[in-house]
Order: C-alpha cells, then structure tokens, then sequence
C-alpha cells in the first residue's frame, strides 16, 4: 500500500463527489446520443474520457501534479464502475482480509496482523451501494429480506455482509481474498509455517492415502494448509471438494468443486453440506475433500472415511488435536443421531489417520504446533504426537509413527524424518 499520500482512499472525497456528478451527467446525455454508457470495454474508455475532460474543465484542479490528477481519475472511475474505496485495498497483495465495520472503520489483516486502515467510505449509503454492487454482480441481492449474504467473488475471494437491523453499526463485511498467486510447500517453510521433515512427511501422507484432519482457530491458516498438500494427490485419482463457499483449488485434473445453496426468498431450495456429501459418495470419487465441518455433515463424513474413501481431507475449529476429536463428537450428538458414545468414538479412532493442528501467534505468525496420528483403543481413541513446535518456535520430531505400514515408508525417508528417533531406541 502506498503511503505517499496519492492513494484513491487518500484523494479529497469532496472532489470525488463532484466529479463524479459532473461525469454522470454527461454519461445521461451519452444515453441520448447513443454512447456506450454499460459494461464493457468500450464503456470504460469512454467513462476514462469523461473523466478527464472533467479534469481539464475545473480550473481548481490545474496545480494538481500529474500524480495526484491520476489518482483523482481511478478514485471517480472506481466509483463509476469499480468498487470505489475497495479497489485500493482489493489490489493489495500483502492483504488477507478486509474487515468494514460501517462506513468510517475499516481494517485490514496483514501477514497476519490487524491495522487500521486509511480508507473510508462517505456515507452508509455509499457503503451499502458499493456492497450492493458486489453482491449483485453474482446474482445475490441485499435487502429486508436477505440482511446477509455470504458470496465467492470472481478473483476467488470470498465476501461476508450483514446490514442492518443486523448490525447496529450499518453495513458490515469480512472480504477474504483469493491469492493471485497459491501459495506453496517452499512459501509455507520459508514463512515458518512448517520445516521440511514435516512437509514432506505431510506431503508422503497425502501421497500414500492418510486420511487427515487440519485443525486450528479462526484465521489460523487452516484452509491454506488444506489447499496446499491437496496438490499432492496423485493426478490418476478423482477429487471432489465441498465447501459452503469455495476456498479449495486442488490444482488437479480431475476435481470437481461443489458448493452449497442458500434459500431464496420465500425460504425454499436450500441445499447445504450433508446433502452435497450424500450425492458425491454416489459420484465415484477417490477423495471427498469438505472446506469445513460444523454440522450434521460430520456422521455421513466419518462413514465415508470408514468404508473406502481413503486420504480424504477436512478442516474443524479446535484448540487442540484432542479438542478437535472432541469436537467431532459434539457435533455427532447435536445432530441427534441416535448413536452410543462409543460407537462415535470408534468411528473417529478409524476414520481419521493424522491430526494437523495449527496456530496464529500474536506478531501474526502462523506455525504448525502439532501433528498427530489417531489410534484406536479398547478405550476408544488416542492421539500420539509425531511432530511439535517447541515454545522457543522449534520443530522436532518426538515419535516415531505407528501407521508406517500404511505410508510405505522406506529407510531413507525414516532416518530423514526420524533419524534422532531411531538412534535413541537403539541405544
């Protein structure tokens, strides 16, 4: 983000205002004479050159330097036919998300970091008109009868609004931006997500058919980690993903992405995880991959691990390995599905391989804390941790794994990743 103070946020919104008037009323009368006035690139060469004949007309503005006239000419052009204070941010790269909290708060998360930031709307109004914008361009609407709308933008970012009398602040909304660019196993090191034993011993996991759980707090990286050592999977085999909203993009040949649906207005015609996971058991697939469980889903996504969908891959909010299994749980019982304590438990000692647990830190660092796999016992199931990360912000392996005969793991890769391991228990 520039800091130089020719921003389109940091342009004089008065100006703006006035131009953009000005700008409007010369496109009514292009109507008239039957000027392009839409979408379209054809529209937007005219809309530019409105614009600046705007400039050149208003004498006020001839001591403004070439900078600032360019920045004033994308802020009234952003307004006309972008998303007008937005655009700055959304082409921001060092950005992960957009928080509006009404017209005048705006923040953004970035490499992990909260910080306010300089742009602002001028009105609810403007807010709402921008929002509106947004939401309409996928055929989604705002309004009394749907307050809140949760949408995948077309660069792949995914947008959350609520508006009043939801909100007592007017218009809110959580923008998650889509990276131009995935990020990769190489990033993810070099950030200190991860060191490479635990890449590559995630990445052989993913490889050779681990079912596996990647679990964390909101914000924590969770679906990053699961977009990342999906790309692993063999390209002989058929994946399909199932998100509310799609994040997950598998890089793969043969992936197919299903998203669920909301009601329309009259409250019909709702489609949501659980039916979507039902009809993709009955698609042939070698891997069923689902964005986030948190609901009645869970059962059927246990019995699909459990009778031959092998190297599937989910995320859960949990605090910990151990938490996340009992987070499972919970959500088996919630659903009310008539089924013994104990039968769940075994279901998830069966169902699920390796437990990945990840953690955002207070300087916005995020690292991987923890991997475990899952056993079962007469007890029911158990974790047992593989890989940690020290408090002084170490990896270590700590256990040799029990499922090295399900991963095929050789010599190499075992004095690789656990070659202190293998010493220790010989001595």
């Amino acid at each position: 983000m520039n800091d130089g103070g020719t921003t389109v946020s940091r342009i004089d919104r008065s100006l703006v205002g006035g131009l953009k008037e000005n700008v409007l009323s010369q496109l009514e009368q292009s109507l008239g004479a039957g000027r392009p006035s839409g979408n379209g690139d054809d529209s937007g060469d005219h809309v530019k050159r409105l614009v600046d004949a705007a400039l050149r007309n208003n004498r006020s503005l001839d001591n403004l330097s070439v900078e600032k006239r360019d920045g004033l000419t994308r802020a009234v052009i952003a307004e006309l036919t972008g998303l007008g204070p937005l655009e700055e941010l959304l082409e921001d790269e060092t950005l992960s998300d957009i928080l509006i909290n009404g017209p005048y708060d705006v923040w953004v998360d970035r490499s992990g970091v909260l910080e306010k930031s300089h742009v602002r709307f001028d009105s609810e109004q403007h807010l709402m008109h921008v929002l509106s914008r947004m939401v309409e361009r996928h055929g989604r609407h705002l309004g009394d009868a749907t307050p809140y709308v949760d949408a995948r933008l077309a660069d792949g970012s995914r947008l959350h609004v609520m508006i009043p009398p939801l909100s007592d602040v007017g218009p809110v909304a959580a923008i998650r931006l889509g990276r131009s660019t995935p990020l990769t196993v190489d990033d993810l090191i070099g950030g200190g997500t991860l060191d490479r034993s635990m890449a590559d011993f995630l990445a052989t996991a993913v490889k050779r058919r681990i079912n596996t759980v990647f679990s964390g707090g909101a914000a924590t990286g969770k679906t990053t980690l699961l977009n990342v050592f999906s790309r692993f999977i063999p390209h002989g085999e058929r994946i399909i993903t199932i998100e509310e909203t799609r994040e997950i993009y598998p890089n793969h040949p043969h992936a197919v992405a299903l998203e669920t649906r909301l009601p329309n207005a009259e409250g019909q015609g709702e489609i949501g995880l659980r039916v979507l996971l039902r009809n993709a058991l009955r698609m042939r697939a070698d891997r069923i991959i689902v964005g986030e469980v948190r609901g009645d889903e869970v059962f059927d996504m246990l019995q699909a691990m459990n009778v031959g969908h092998q190297g599937s891959l989910t995320t859960v909010h949990a605090n910990s390995p151990a938490d996340a299994l009992l987070r499972f749980e919970t959500l088996v019982l919630l659903a009310g599905f008539d089924v013994p304590s104990r039968a769940i438990r075994d279901m998830l000692g069966s169902a699920f391989d390796l437990l990945v647990h990840v953690e955002r830190f207070g300087n916005g660092s995020r690292k991987i804390t923890s991997i475990c796999e899952v056993g079962l016992t007469p007890d029911g199931f158990v974790t047992r941790e593989l890989f940690k990360c020290t408090p002084a912000g170490q990896f270590e392996a700590v256990n040799i794994p029990l499922l090295l005969g399900r991963m095929g793991l050789g010599d190499e890769e075992m004095t690789k990743w656990f070659g202190s391991l293998q010493s220790s228990n010989h001595a």
